[in-house]
């Protein structure tokens, strides 16, 4: 794909959610898939190596969840992988602190260059488990959000994140399609680390036919401090 196409893709698809790129922006997300190309040569980031569909299901995906997000936020990116969502919406968000969190250390270096070569600010990678993180007293209960993507169902996420967030502020979860029995077995889990569910919002990706959900779950009262459990236990016994 030509520049001048990655240009035109990233600033037309992003105009269709409601986001107006800058020249600068778009020069950083083209660097980023650059890198992100040359690095998965070396290790495993990503199984998406056409620039189309880097635009829509990375880029772009990231992005539907930035209008969820309040000014001068702070949030944390569990499971964040090759940097989705919290770079692209670093990238687009100046205002808002983040925080990568990763359990491989190789991509947490590819973070870190990534991060130095864009020159962003106000965001840090953590290699850590976050099972760890959560009892941790520098994170629980440290952030305005927590997000994540393509990491767990929707009971084990919640044990992964809700830790993680402030009374009164918000875990946001990036689901496919077909969510709704998942919500349902959730429900208990939800409502024992303190959370409530609060909005779905169903959309189709531009210039696709991908179906998004993405779940806004307000927390509503601490979460007990036996939650979350030990490194391994929230996915093997999900609580029911």
């Amino acid at each position: 794909m030509l520049k001048e196409e990655f240009n035109q893709m990233m600033k037309d698809l992003c105009q269709e959610i409601g986001i107006l790129l800058e020249k600068k922006q778009i020069e950083q997300f083209y660097f980023y898939m650059e890198q992100l190309l040359t690095w998965n040569k070396k290790i495993n980031l990503t199984a998406i190596t056409q620039p189309e569909e880097i635009i829509v299901k990375h880029f772009v995906d990231s992005m539907t969840i930035a209008k969820q997000i309040g000014e001068n936020a702070k949030l944390i990116d569990v499971g964040t992988g090759a940097g989705f969502p919290g770079i692209p919406l670093k990238i687009i968000r100046e205002d808002i602190e983040i925080t990568l969190l990763d359990s491989l250390n190789k991509r947490i270096r590819f973070l870190d260059e990534v991060i130095q070569n864009l020159q962003l600010t106000k965001i840090e990678c953590v290699h850590a488990r976050v099972e760890e993180i959560g009892k941790n007293k520098k994170f629980r209960e440290k952030f305005d959000y927590a997000t994540s993507r393509a990491v767990a169902n929707l009971s084990t996420l919640s044990e992964y994140l809700m830790p993680l967030v402030k009374v009164n502020g918000y875990v946001i979860s990036m689901k496919g399609s077909h969510i709704e029995e998942e919500i349902q077995q959730s429900k208990k889990a939800i409502s024992i680390l303190g959370g409530k569910m609060e909005t779905i919002k169903t959309f189709t990706l531009p210039k696709s036919e991908i179906k998004r959900n993405i779940l806004i779950i307000r927390k509503v009262k601490p979460t007990p401090s036996q939650y979350p459990r030990k490194p391994g236990t929230p996915s093997k016994e999900p609580i029911k």
